[in-house]
């Protein structure tokens, strides 16, 4: 018997997520984190990568300290993660499909943002090589933003983002692009739809919310929301 087709609405304006949806980030962050907690003989596994992807970094390094016991502070282990960090982010390759999905949008005219939890240091660091594909969006909203008041999964980064737009955009007709089950969460409780590209090793129930769920950005069809198809 064939899976249902989800339900889907047509949609005008394109939120992006950018750590490993546009950018190659979260691989970078799982050598880190690893690195360190080996020291202590824990592992940063997908169970508890699930939990902090898209949250912003201090209340990610606190779940993980927590989770893991660490026996460290907040401060320490951001500290040690930004030094060990600063040197591998400008290597960050772009995701398979993201310019050739951007490039086609920026064409036809579909306003486009990224929506990232990402701060003002770490998302230099992270697109210094990328400067001219992230200038092919209309705005980009970052987790230190003081629009931003609550990390995903609240829903404040994709408001603020919609009403960046100008006009600003209505949230059903926005279509979020994440690859977090935070960021899922954040999407839905904006009231958006929300295309999934999640990491193979993330646990499948954590995908079941999502308007679609794709394995890479090259499988998206823009017709299936009301956008320009590829030509």
């Amino acid at each position: 018997m064939a899976a249902p087709v989800p339900q889907v609405r047509p949609v005008t304006h394109l939120l992006f997520d950018m750590d490993g949806l546009l950018l190659d980030t979260e691989r970078l962050y799982s050598v880190v984190f690893q690195d360190i907690c080996s020291r202590y003989d824990k592992t940063y596994s997908w169970d508890v990568k699930s939990l902090v992807m898209g949250k912003k970094a201090p209340e990610a390094a606190q779940i993980i300290i927590d989770v893991l016991q660490l026996p460290m502070s907040r401060e320490e282990l951001l500290g040690e993660v930004q030094a060990k960090l600063h040197d591998v982010f400008p290597t960050a390759a772009l995701m398979p499909g993201a310019e050739k999905l951007i490039h086609h949008l920026r064409k036809h005219g579909v306003p486009l943002a990224v929506a990232t939890s990402s701060g003002s240091t770490s998302f230099e660091m992270k697109t210094r090589a990328h400067q001219e594909f992230f200038r092919l969006f209309d705005h980009i909203v970052l987790g230190d933003d003081p629009e931003v008041g609550s990390g995903k999964p609240n829903p404040d980064i994709f408001l603020a983002c919609a009403r960046r737009f100008c006009p600003p955009a209505p949230a059903e007709k926005c279509l979020v692009f994440e690859d977090a089950p935070n960021g899922v969460e954040a999407a839905l409780a904006a009231g958006m739809q929300v295309v999934m590209v999640p990491d193979a090793n993330l646990h499948r129930d954590l995908t079941a919310k999502a308007t679609i769920v794709l394995p890479s950005l090259q499988d998206f069809q823009p017709q299936q929301f009301g956008l320009p198809p590829y030509e």
